[in-house]
Formats: structure tokens, sequence, C-alpha cells
């Protein structure tokens, strides 16, 4: 790898060049496109940032679970040339060709269960979950969409009503999408219900407000992303599989951040078993060019007429030249396995920081997907000032780290599965000095 796989800063964070760059932002990019650390990226790869200014930052954010086989991998950028030098666009709804097939084809492979799927490819993750929700409701003649507390799911009409926090994703832009009705999530360190009793709390409320009569589909995160990193107890998305099952409801994963090898299995409802009736996917899919898909039954996915799914952008001959050599190096390095190294490398550190810090009331998450959620000691009242204070000390010394959660408190570490175990070590010494530093 041409990029040195090392923390090295030249300059204060952000550096000259970049803060030159940030003034040129300011005045043409809309004030509402916000920027987590205000450097300028010249070039990246395995699990390194290189700005402007010649500083080497280390990546645990992976552009938010998109860079999974880390920036520029060889795979992705050979078959993207290739693709390039061949023709950009067509339209697949014009003339096919064989990329999107083709991905549709690893799709149908990789998503969980064995029974005859079929895909839709979109650009982005919230196309991929109002376009599952159309199928279902299709599908079904039936209006109702169920979701969970703490839920993201977009930025479109639909998915902000999808999604459940306010700031920054929805406050101001009602109003929204209807027949949206909203369940209580399994949240173990919050609720201290098994999954079987969270998935009982959650199914009395849909049978309550709504009637499972109601409902098209059933739309959750395995492990949700902004909402937290929650992961539900064992046993919750069963229940809630076989309930829907049980009454002709279409279960829908939403594996957009988690899937593709980001928790230490190609998809995270693999963890228990779960075979959703439709997927979701994008982020990690196509090595950081914008690809999503919804993959699922076969007669579900072709519920909709002729012309009602597509979109001109969607399946783009380049992003799905991406999405093969991303899944090509998902397979020629096991990243699955890859994953579950760093999951293991990952729960040390947090679980030596969690006895270090009373402020961290929770470390959880699957593989390369970790979170430790900061609470005041001895409660669960959430506490974002110190997260801030963390997460600063972070960026000013070169590493990259991702806030998230319902409250703000929670930190979320998606590195690349790229990254070596020495510069990922080094980026926890980076993390456990700034909670040192901020006590």
């Amino acid at each position: 790898m041409s990029i040195a796989q090392e923390r090295r800063l030249v300059t204060a964070i952000p550096g000259p060049g970049s803060l030159e760059r940030l003034e040129r932002k300011k005045a043409l990019v809309a004030d509402g496109v916000g920027t987590t650390l205000p450097v300028f990226v010249a070039e990246a790869g395995g699990g390194v940032l290189v700005d402007v200014d010649g500083n080497h930052l280390i990546d645990l954010g992976s552009g938010i679970a998109v860079t999974t086989v880390g920036n520029a991998a060889p795979g992705v950028v050979r078959r993207v040339q290739e693709q390039v030098a061949a023709f950009t666009h067509t339209c697949f709804m014009i003339t096919p060709y064989d990329g999107y097939v083709d991905v549709c084809a690893a799709l149908a492979e990789l998503t969980p269960g064995v029974h005859a799927k079929k895909s839709a490819l979109f650009n982005s993750g919230a196309e991929a979950v109002e376009n599952a929700v159309k199928i279902a409701r299709v599908a079904t003649g039936r209006d109702a969409v169920a979701v969970f507390d703490h839920a993201y799911h977009g930025r479109t009409n639909l998915t902000m009503a999808m999604t459940a926090k306010n700031m920054p994703y929805k406050n101001g832009f009602g109003p929204f999408a209807s027949e949206v009705y909203r369940a209580p999530m399994s949240y173990p360190l919050r609720d201290g219900l098994s999954g079987e009793e969270a998935a009982a709390r959650a199914i009395d409320v849909l049978d309550k407000q709504v009637g499972a009569a109601n409902l098209a589909c059933v739309v959750i995160e395995p492990i949700q992303g902004e909402g937290g990193f929650v992961v539900p107890a064992p046993g919750f998305l069963p229940a809630l599989a076989a309930w829907s099952q049980e009454h002709g409801i279409v279960f829908i994963a939403d594996e957009i951040q988690s899937g593709f090898c980001r928790t230490g299995d190609w998809f995270a409802c693999d963890h228990e078993g779960v075979v959703p009736d439709l997927v979701t996917t994008a982020k990690g899919i196509a090595g950081g060019l914008p690809l999503a898909g919804v993959t699922g039954r076969a007669e579900l996915m072709d519920a909709v007429h002729v012309g009602g799914l597509g979109g001109t952008y969607g399946g783009n001959p380049i992003a799905c030249a991406a999405a093969l050599g991303a899944i090509e190096e998902m397979r020629t390095h096991d990243l699955v396995s890859r994953a579950r190294e760093i999951e293991a490398l990952m729960e040390t550190r947090l679980g030596a920081l969690r006895a270090e810090h009373d402020v961290i009331a929770d470390v959880r998450g699957r593989g390369a997907m970790m979170a430790i959620e900061l609470c005041r000691p001895g409660t669960t009242e959430p506490d974002p000032a110190r997260i801030a204070a963390v997460a600063a000390y972070c960026h000013r010394h070169g590493v990259v780290t991702l806030t998230c959660g319902t409250w703000g408190n929670v930190f979320r570490f998606l590195p690349p599965l790229s990254i070596g175990d020495a510069l990922l070590t080094e980026g926890f010494d980076v993390v456990a000095e700034a909670f040192a530093a901020t006590r």
C-alpha cells in the first residue's frame, strides 16, 4: 500500500490548507451540510486518511461504514477503471448491461435464506428503504408501516417519518408521510428485558395501535445505526420475524449500516438465523460508490407492476462494477473473519476503558461495529458533554471518531476491515488518552 499506515501529525488539526478550504466551503456549500472533522482529504487507503496538509489520520469511521474494504481497494479500482473505459451510463431501464444483473446475482447468493430471490438497485439507503415499503404495500394491499424507537432509515419524506430522532434529521421538515407507527425497541441497557419479553411488548403496542391485519411491513435495523448501535437482546428479532410471518406482514431488515461483513457475518441477521422477506443494502456494498439495493423473495419483488421500480441512475454501471470489486475483496481477504478479529481487539480495549471510567455505561456491538454509551456514573442519564470532549480530543490528535445515539452520547467505532492491528491499537491508545484527559 502506497500510503504509510501510521498516524502522523505535521500541523495542528485542522491545518492551514484545510482552514483555507473551509473558508471556500463556507462561501459555496449550504450551511445545512455539516462536517464532523474539518479537514480536507487528499488521499486515503487502508486505515489512514491523508489531509491536504499531509497529516495522516487513523480512520475509525469508514465514511460511516462505507469503505469497509478500505479506500481505493485494488479490486474496486480495477473494475471501476475498466468500466469507465467501456461506458459510464445507459440507464438500465433503457438498455440493460451485465453488471446490474451480476450484482443482483451476488445479492441473491449472499443475503439470508435459500429461497428464490430477486433485487432492484438504487442509489442510496433511503431510496432502498422507501422502495422496500412500496413493494410491501403492493404485495400485501395494506398501508401501515411499523418502525422502532431510536430507528434511522433516511432523509426522504417517508424515511424521515420512519426515523425516530428529530434533530438534525426531521426538525422543521414536516409534515411527514402518514401510516407510520412506532414500537419500542429492545434496548438491554435501558429496559432490562429479554428478547422475547421486549418482542411481546412491541407486538402488543402494534396490535393495539395498528392491528396486525393493517400492517404492510415491519422495518427494523438488526443492529441500529444512528440510534446508538443498539443491539437487541437475543430472541427479539426471531420473535418479530415469526409474528410477521404468522400475520402476512413483510419483515424488512434494514442492513444498510450492518451489512457486508461489518458485524462478523455477511449480514447482521445471520447471527440469529433470521431470514427477512426483504433486505435493504447500501453503504458497504460498493467500496465508496453510490449504490443500494432491495433484495427479497421473488414473489414479493415481482408484485410491483412493470415500471413501478427504478430510477435514472439506479444500478449505474460504474457503481455496479465497484460493488463486484468490493465483494471480490471481501471474499478474497475473508473479511468476515477479519471483522471478528477486529471485534476481539476492540472489545478488549473498550472493556478495559469501561473498567477505568465509570462514565461508560455499556459496551456493545458485533464485529467491526462496536460502541460505548456514556452516562452519568451510576445512572442511565446520557452524558453528551463528555462524549463531545473526548471526540474533540481524538480529532485534534489525528483519530477520526464518530458519535451517534438518540441523546448524542454514544461513540460508534467502524474501522475499515483493511486496517492493521498496530494502527487500530494506536487509535484506541488515543481514545484512552482522550478519556484520561477529559476526566
